[in-house]
């Protein structure tokens, strides 16, 4: 018979399951073995705690991070005072073409490397069965619920492991439960890479330690321990403290040395908290830090005397609060194969089998980590969200904005998860202080900027350790340019114009910075110098390589899009006239897009052959995506030259390579090449086998695969099904843009459209059969569909065009609109 607490918790889901608002089935990850990688680990949090499940028998390991929990302190002072006397210099080598001299010059204007996400911890649980050996063994997470649970018996007893991450709590609850009576004795443990001291005080396991003053990036050297830099940071390294507070049923509580023991209860409820010294981007976490351990204790104080289905019912609550918002159901009449485990269903995926339901869950496994890794101030989510198992991450795991960062936040908005940009908005405002002292120090210029590396604290200037990165990722000056289009879509999306009075001064900011920063070249256009293309090399005069030119499209592209924003938000505001007019000027004097040689649109300056003409990088593509100056309804030419460029790069990639252009097909109106893209997101990789090469894809936990792991191809690919099935660029709400083949029925609901409309989607044998859409705040709606329609409440039918119908309506705030097919 099932425990007494057992039941009440499993009616309790039940419960809760049947008033979800949420219609989509199949949003569990399932498997029939615990966790080997890191990448087969199930991930929960709440923001700001993250722990990685791996779901072992004898000895559960769970590994636990902290969102604040970064090398370093601020840099906020010049760095690099001989910065600005290379700008002209690099500039006259670039009006001659000496590509060489520029790119050794550009050098000379780095500062220090970016700081890193640090891991915070592990958390041991050692079982004792009593010699016996675990049968009838499940693994799952709910991402639904936000419940990870690991089930297995041994000798005759069933256990089970329930954990969650609260965002209500603000801790992680871990239920430890069995099926008889007093079988339940574990020792508990915890561990850190990090220095720390651990003890136990008062039945509590509390670790103690500190973060490095500085760490290098690990493509600089893997084994080489972090190095310190008193002179640049000035702090001694942030502080950070683990409480793991048990609360048992029967039993007795005990310690061995600095480990807990517990013997022979009935049920065991740890909870786990963690805070740091983080007390803002501009402080140091040492002398300036909070009391990271009054910040850790609060909550165990809070919680420990609470029942645990009411911290359950009370997470759940919060976190369904966001997830249920969309729904998102493909080809219902197809075998379902919810029944098998995750990493099976990869593997038949990978030779072929349909599992629409497959999709469906990455879909909503993008949703799932931005509400368990986006709720912390001042730290968005990271390239690994809140999750990260090394001391020396890929990457550092912090901010890469020459894409990766705003790739995290692409679903933000369309995926209904609106207030969860509340950490990059402020991340945003803190840099656009930080990147006004760059500016003028590195630059003489007006306004901020932000290159293509920060951390949180908002570092901004060229990283590289003082001439040691390369200048075809370190030397990329449109970070700032491009957040501020997160500024801007957070109003397209919201309307509050409240907020965009708040952001304006730093979208304008920007676009100061990009009008000091232009150029004149010799036809009278105004171009970037120097300028990179992230991350790619050219060719020029023969086989010679070079990285650093004048006026990158990315960069054209992004000034641009800036320039359209700011100009739009002044008049949304009605304000700042005559700065309007002089961006405006600089607008029409920009260097247009330009054509190349193979009907594709042209990367640099000139049409320069490229040393890897398949790069994973498409960043002369984002004025088609994330910004929409290109496109098949306004420009067909340029957009045709876009499909000439993503077909030139091909179909492979890493995995957020493989993201961005499910949304750059999307947007070109091909859902089959899209959804091609997409499939390949998901074909299975593994860490641990040959058999999976290490390509673009997904791990076996749907965790984004570069390989390494990165988050924001979940994220993306996200974005990209969305973009699939509605887009609302050009002031309009497109239906099924680019709905694929393979995805002859379906519906979506409760995704957001710009304007602050609900958008919901039914389709039947690849045609829309319904559509609603609630107007949440009033305002003119204008519809395309490639099918006929009517507006059934106010009878208004749509008219011809050169891409679909169209109908344009007032709306009304609160009010629902009804959209059907005519025959």
């Amino acid at each position: 018979m099932l425990h007494h607490s057992l039941k009440k918790s499993f009616f309790l889901l039940i419960a809760l399951a049947g008033v979800s608002a949420s219609a989509q089935k199949d949003l569990k990850l399932q498997y029939k073995q615990p966790a080997v990688e890191w990448t087969e680990a199930l991930p929960v949090g709440n923001g700001t705690l993250g722990a990685m499940v791996f779901g072992r028998v004898e000895a559960e390991f769970i590994q636990l991070n902290e969102a604040t929990l970064w090398s370093g302190g601020p840099v906020h002072k010049n760095v690099n005072p001989d910065a600005f006397k290379n700008l002209a210099l690099i500039r006259e080598a670039l009006k001659n073409e000496d590509f060489e001299k520029a790119n050794v010059l550009t050098k000379n204007m780095q500062g220090p490397y970016s700081e890193s996400f640090m891991p915070l911890g592990d958390l041991i649980l050692k079982q004792d069965f009593g010699g016996q050996k675990a049968a009838s063994y499940d693994r799952s997470l709910d991402i639904q619920t936000g419940l990870a649970v690991t089930s297995f018996n041994a000798g005759g007893v069933n256990y089970k492991r329930e954990i969650f991450a609260s965002a209500p709590a603000q801790c992680i609850v871990i239920k430890l439960s069995a099926d008889q009576l007093k079988k339940l004795s574990v020792t508990i443990d915890a561990a850190s890479l990090l220095k720390n001291q651990k003890a136990v005080q008062n039945q509590t396991l509390v670790l103690k330690g500190k973060a490095p003053s500085h760490a290098d990036p690990n493509y600089i050297d893997y084994n080489k321990e972090p190095v310190i830099y008193e002179d640049v940071t000035g702090c001694r390294g942030m502080r950070f403290e683990l409480i793991i507070k048990p609360v048992v049923k029967d039993g007795q509580i005990s310690s061995e040395g600095d480990k807990l023991v517990i013997k022979n209860a009935s049920e065991i409820l740890l909870f786990v908290s963690a805070a740091t010294s983080f007390n803002g981007f501009d402080k140091c976490p040492d002398s300036q830090g909070k009391d990271e351990h009054k910040f850790a204790e609060a909550p165990i104080k809070k919680v420990a005397g609470k029942k645990y289905d009411s911290l359950l019912k009370e997470h759940i609550a919060d976190f369904q609060k966001f997830f249920n918002r969309v729904s998102l159901m493909l080809n219902e009449k197809e075998t379902s194969k919810s029944d098998l485990p995750t990493d099976i269903r990869l593997e038949q995926y990978a030779k072929g089998e349909k599992d629409a339901g497959l999709e469906a869950l990455f879909f909503q496994f993008g949703r799932y980590l931005l509400i368990s890794s986006s709720r912390t101030h001042n730290a968005p989510a990271n390239l690994q969200g809140i999750w990260n198992n090394k001391l020396r991450a890929p990457w550092s795991s912090n901010y890469t904005t020459n894409i990766n960062l705003q790739m995290n936040y692409w679903p933000v908005e369309s995926g209904s998860l609106s207030e969860l940009f509340f950490s990059l908005d402020e991340f945003i405002k803190n840099a656009s202080a930080t990147g006004a002292e760059t500016a003028k120090s590195y630059y003489h210029a007006n306004g901020w900027v932000l290159h293509h590396n920060s951390d949180i604290w908002a570092m901004t200037n060229p990283v590289g350790d003082f001439g040691k990165g390369d200048p075809m990722w370190a030397n990329w000056y449109m970070g700032a340019n491009w957040l501020s289009r997160h500024l801007w879509e957070h109003y397209q999306y919201t309307g509050d114009k409240n907020y965009l009075k708040k952001v304006y001064p730093i979208i304008k900011g920007a676009a100061e910075f990009s009008l000091d920063w232009l150029q004149k070249d010799k036809n009278g256009h105004l171009v970037t110098m120097p300028s990179t293309s992230p991350e790619n090399i050219f060719y020029y005069d023969g086989k010679k390589q070079g990285t650093v030119t004048t006026a990158s499209t990315m960069d054209i592209a992004i000034i641009k899009d800036l320039f359209e924003n700011t100009i739009e938000a002044s008049k949304v505001l009605y304000a700042d006239l005559e700065f309007r007019q002089k961006v405006n000027s600089a607008r029409e004097e920009l260097l247009p897009f330009q054509i190349g040689s193979k009907g594709q649109l042209q990367e640099w300056y000139k049409d320069f052959e490229e040393e890897d003409p398949h790069h994973r990088h498409t960043s002369h593509l984002y004025a088609l995506h994330p910004a929409n100056l290109i496109s098949p309804l306004q420009t067909p030419e340029l957009a045709a030259a876009a499909k000439k460029t993503l077909e030139l790069r091909g179909d492979d990639g890493t995995g957020w390579s493989l993201a961005w252009k499910v949304n750059m097909w999307a947007r070109l109106l091909d859902g089959n090449h899209a959804y091609q893209l997409f499939k390949n997101q998901l074909r299975l990789t593994k860490d641990n086998d040959p058999n999976y090469s290490r390509h673009g894809g997904c791990y076996p936990n749907l965790f984004d695969a570069h390989p390494p792991f990165q988050i924001d191809g979940n994220f993306a690919g996200t974005a990209g099904v969305i973009e699939m099935l509605m887009q609302s660029q050009n002031k309009e709400i497109h239906l099924l843009p680019a709905l694929p083949d393979s995805w002859k029925d379906g519906e979506i609901k409760g995704i957001t459209a710009k304007g602050n409309f609900t958008v919901d989607i039914k389709w039947n044998e690849g045609k829309m059969s319904q559509t609603t859409i609630v107007s949440n705040i009033g305002g003119t709606c204008s519809i395309r569909s490639a099918q006929p329609f009517i507006i059934e409440k106010l009878n208004v039918k749509s008219e011809k065009s050169s891409i679909g119908y169209t109908a344009v309506f007032e709306t009304k705030k609160g009010t629902s609109y009804s959209i059907t097919p005519l025959k």
